[in-house]
């Protein structure tokens, strides 16, 4: 099952992990895989002692960091003549009143408690735009990681070029052809092709659609990755039958026993069907699938005063999901997670997850090769 992206990244199975939890990252890289640990939700001080971690706990084994920085928001910016050293404050000036209004009604309608004055805040800003992501890529740049993703739009050229001198692959994800040579022109290493089943941000065009057609248009020069909703063995040997060099997975690691996932959303996981996820941009602005619940119903409803552009959405809620996982609500608590959330039953250490990958795919590939030999 070895493929040329194995032996560019010195892995022994083309598997790849994104997980937001280090634990993950660095179990799936022990393994034999490729651990991916998403930045998004730390600042540069916290990445730094993120990093510091895996580079402790990953047995010298490759590892990745997957960055926001949206090309689109950056011209934004600019454009409105935004000042990079007030950019959290100006941005939260934008959000409408009608909206936070809209937030305190939701949830009182569930009867949860603000914050205590106390604790201490969640981080409304980021990675959303490229000023708060270029601070996350130059604490990455001072590790040993060795490939670099950007999860949304095609990475500027300036931080290809940064990435490509300091020895890393690039990695960006695609949802249709055009962002895939889009990335491919920028000079992309790798493409994710993601399929709408993923979670998190995903597009319309399902996986079994997309990877072949991505394989075919980027050329033999670009590797990728297939994405959304792989979960199992014989998925994984489907997309190498497809040309795809190997498998990018996410929602499958929020249930391993290394998971950080907090209870109440660990239960819903287990417990939820494939059909239990929703597109909704109600956590970023832009569409993310991720479980249905009270919440994402809420902002549907007709009096709701509908979603913010990204990031200022993320700037709405993000107290508002602080407080829902403070409270440990279960009607509104959620998670991003994809359609394979109907196969995640029970919790798993990460070795065993990876090892039935592993057995399944090659289990597959041999029938596959005896019926075509039969």
């Amino acid at each position: 099952m070895r493929t040329p992206i194995c032996d560019r990244l010195d892995i022994e199975f083309p598997i790849f992990a994104f997980s937001h939890c280090r634990d993950v990252v660095a179990a799936v890289s022990r393994a034999g895989g490729f651990g991916v640990l998403g930045a998004l939700y730390f600042t540069p001080a916290e990445l730094e002692v993120e990093l510091a971690w895996i580079d402790e706990h990953v047995d010298g084994r490759p590892y990745g960091v997957d960055l926001v920085m949206p090309a689109n928001l950056l011209e934004a910016a600019r454009d409105t003549g935004l000042d990079p050293e007030r950019l959290e404050e100006q941005l939260e000036a934008m959000i409408p009143a009608e909206h936070r209004e809209f937030v305190e009604k939701v949830l009182a309608e569930y009867g949860v408690p603000p914050l205590p004055d106390d604790l201490e805040r969640p981080h409304h800003l980021l990675g959303w735009t490229d000023t708060t992501g270029r601070s996350q890529l130059d604490v990455a740049l001072r590790h040993p990681a060795r490939m670099l993703v950007n999860a949304l739009g095609p990475p500027p050229p300036d931080v290809v070029r940064l990435a490509h001198e300091h020895g890393l692959l690039v990695g960006a994800l695609a949802s249709t052809v055009r962002h895939a040579r889009k990335h491919r022109d920028n000079g992309v290493d790798v493409v994710i092709a993601q399929g709408t089943e993923a979670g998190g941000h995903t597009g319309e065009v399902a996986s079994i659609v997309l990877w072949p057609e991505v394989v075919e248009a980027v050329g033999d020069d670009v590797a990728v990755l297939a994405a959304g909703g792989i979960g199992r063995g014989s998925q994984v040997a489907a997309a190498l039958a497809m040309g795809c060099q190997g498998v990018w997975t996410g929602s499958i690691w929020l249930t391993v026993a290394e998971a950080d996932t907090v209870p109440v959303a660990l239960e819903k996981l287990l417990a939820a069907d494939s059909t239990d996820t929703v597109r909704s941009r109600v956590l970023t602005g832009k569409p993310a699938r991720q479980l249905r619940t009270a919440w994402t119903d809420a902002w549907e409803r007709p009096d709701s005063p509908g979603y913010l552009p990204m990031p200022l959405q993320f700037m709405l809620v993000a107290d508002a999901f602080a407080r829902i996982n403070r409270s440990q609500h279960p009607e509104l608590t959620g998670f991003p997670v994809g359609q394979i959330v109907g196969s995640m039953r029970r919790v798993r250490p990460v070795r065993e997850v990876m090892f039935d990958l592993v057995d399944e795919a090659v289990t597959t590939m041999q029938r596959l090769g005896a019926m075509s030999t039969g």
